[in-house]
């Protein structure tokens, strides 16, 4: 299956985890591609005005992996807005997760979790699994518990 991981990172958190849960994915005998949302300038929470270095086709891929930090208790303006011009996820199975710093996953991790999903499905995109990395002491484990969970949502 040739998955597409597709991520906003700032602080390369996400970036971090999405390269591990790619090596994993890799391991299990998928194609798969990380890619990163870029944008122009700095995206500070209520931001408006967002430009792209570059939009990820989500066309290219069977199956889809979505993951960005949380701002503001919020899904990072970026990755939304990123998700908000894709046209259509028809049919494709997707996973969503965040990483976070605030220590409880209420404080803004269910609810940009709640906005990723809620992106997909209104574009055909049937959710297959969530996570969120909260980054605390136990970050190793919840990152390795995300990747085991992920790996096997996209059986061969």
């Amino acid at each position: 299956m040739k998955i597409g991981i597709i991520i906003h990172s700032q602080t390369e958190h996400t970036y971090s985890v999405a390269q591990k849960l790619q090596d994993k994915l890799l391991d299990n005998g998928h194609e798969t591609n990380l890619e990163r949302v870029i944008t122009i300038g700095d995206t500070p929470p209520g931001s408006k005005d967002i430009q792209f270095k570059n939009l990820p086709d989500v066309n290219a891929y069977d199956a889809l992996i979505f993951g960005a930090p949380v701002q503001a208790f919020s899904l990072s303006k970026a990755m939304n807005g990123y998700m908000q011009q894709i046209t259509s996820l028809q049919s494709k199975k997707v996973a969503c997760f965040v990483t976070k710093g605030a220590p409880f996953k209420w404080t803004g991790g269910t609810r940009a979790i709640g906005q990723m999903k809620k992106i997909c499905q209104t574009k055909g995109g049937i959710v297959i699994g969530t996570g969120i990395v909260i980054w605390r002491k136990d970050r190793e484990k919840q990152i390795n518990d995300l990747i085991n969970k992920f790996g096997m949502l996209f059986e061969l």
